[in-house]
């Protein structure tokens, strides 16, 4: 059996917390390199095992488009201007932006590094496509959280379900004879494929509807109530709290005190509203040691980031860009990087 969806999820977002955490090129590469090699290495045989390729595909059109917006409109400035662009004159409520005018280096190296920035996110989220199956995932959501769960399971299901589909209505096409690639395919094929996707994606909202998701369960209004104040208040407390950490001018009880009161109202409404939902379990899925190294890997890539000093690569995470500087390679963070490679480790045992 495939380990839990969820230990997919969280290795992730792990690797995601890396890519949040700098704009060195060399390191981002090694993010997505790591994050393609296990989605390649580790994903099951389902229709949307080839989502990692779709989501690179769009990282790569949106480092395209931050640098093509920077030519244009521009933003960082420096010293080597590279080719100037004739300039379109703006009125004054618009001061700060410019159509035209010169390029330098420096600017167009610091649209790239957030670009590529952004376009790791991606990745990460498409490995997590690749890898994890949305549907089992809703099984092991708290019963309160079942609202919203149908809900980001379905948006979930969108990109999935796009693969799907693409590679669906191209075949058909191709036993037409319709040979078309390119952007033309890209125009013909648009419509067909997103009326396909969200098709499929409203058909399992449907099912699940039709199946008793997020029902009562008879419980009376001031249960529901209770329910809904105890999750709105953790809520409320964990992000003040959070806030209250972050913030250094905070008062000392806006921070750790509130953080706890929040955690707790939370857990307590997650508790009662469990008991709204009646469902019984046909193999459960449980958390192993698979699992348990799963998430370690990418928690030792994050702690790896986060916590490494000067000397051992915390001064490259951000490197400059006026003046212009070679990135270097993080040595903690890369290492890092490279046990969040474990999970390749495992899936071959079990094969």
């Amino acid at each position: 059996m495939t380990p839990h969806p969820g230990a997919w999820w969280l290795w992730a977002l792990c690797l995601a917390a890396v890519a949040t955490r700098t704009t060195n090129p060399v390191l981002l590469a090694l993010v997505v390199a790591v994050a393609g090699y296990v989605a390649v290495s580790c994903r099951p045989d389902t229709p949307w095992a080839g989502a990692y390729g779709v989501f690179l595909k769009f990282g790569l059109a949106v480092i395209a488009v931050r640098v093509v917006f920077h030519v244009l409109l521009g933003g960082v400035a420096g010293p080597t201007v590279l080719f100037t662009l004739p300039s379109v004159p703006l009125p004054g409520w618009a001061r700060g932006i410019r159509l035209g005018g010169p390029v330098s280096a420096e600017g167009l190296v610091f649209a790239l590094y957030h670009g590529l920035q952004l376009a790791t996110l991606l990745c990460c989220v498409g490995a997590a496509n690749a890898l994890a199956n949305a549907k089992r995932l809703l099984r092991s959501l708290p019963a309160a959280l079942y609202e919203v769960s149908v809900a980001v399971v379905v948006a979930l299901t969108v990109a999935p379900q796009l693969v799907t589909s693409a590679r669906s209505v191209r075949r058909a096409r191709a036993l037409r004879g319709d040979a078309v690639r390119g952007i033309r395919a890209l125009r013909v094929l648009a419509v067909p494929v997103l009326e396909d996707a969200f098709e499929r994606s409203l058909v399992l909202a449907a099912a699940m509807d039709s199946r008793g998701y997020g029902r009562t369960a008879g419980l009376p209004r001031s249960a529901r109530a209770l329910t809904g104040v105890l999750v709105l208040g953790g809520l409320g407390g964990l992000c003040l709290g959070a806030y209250g950490l972050l913030d250094g001018s905070a008062p000392p009880l806006v921070g750790a005190p509130v953080l706890a009161v929040g955690a707790a109202l939370a857990v307590a409404g997650l508790w009662t509203g469990s008991r709204r939902v009646r469902r019984s379990r046909y193999r459960p899925d449980t958390w192993g040691p698979r699992e348990l190294l799963i998430v370690g890997a990418g928690l030792v890539a994050a702690l790896a980031t986060f916590l490494a000093p000067a000397d051992l690569g915390g001064d490259a995470l951000t490197p400059g860009t006026s003046p212009l500087v070679v990135p270097g390679l993080p040595l903690l963070p890369a290492l890092g990087l490279l046990c969040a490679l474990a999970p390749v480790l495992v899936d071959r045992k079990r094969a």
